[in-house]
């Protein structure tokens, strides 16, 4: 018995979809487990486009996200891929790699954990 494999439509040599890799999701995540458990954070969203991914993460389901931690591989040789955007989409810190750029957040933990 032989198998059929059929092959994706060829994309050019260009992906047709922003993703994060295992480790950028993983230590996201890892800051949104923290942030859960801190009981400030409620929920989430991951949005996987064309020229970014976005991870969005909520205090309550039905209200703009508090964070938004964007993924553009456009702007890799400019002002760096990552981006930390707050409620209102103001640009709070840009950079070339993830963990520096979380860091804003995880400060924020520190102090919901002093409290």
């Amino acid at each position: 018995m032989s198998a059929i494999v059929t092959p994706f439509p060829a994309t050019g040599g260009r992906a047709t979809q922003v993703v994060f890799d295992r480790i950028e999701l993983s230590r996201i995540l890892d800051l949104y487990g923290r942030m859960v458990a801190a009981g400030h954070w409620k929920d989430y969203a991951i949005d996987l486009g064309r020229e970014a991914a976005t991870f969005s993460a909520f205090r309550r389901a039905a209200e703009r996200p508090e964070y938004r931690i964007e993924k553009r591989p456009a702007l890799r040789q400019r002002q760096g891929m990552w981006a930390l955007l707050g409620e209102h989409g103001a640009v709070l810190k840009r950079g070339a790699e993830l963990g520096p750029l979380l860091a804003p957040v995880e400060r924020k933990l520190l102090k919901l954990v002093e409290d």
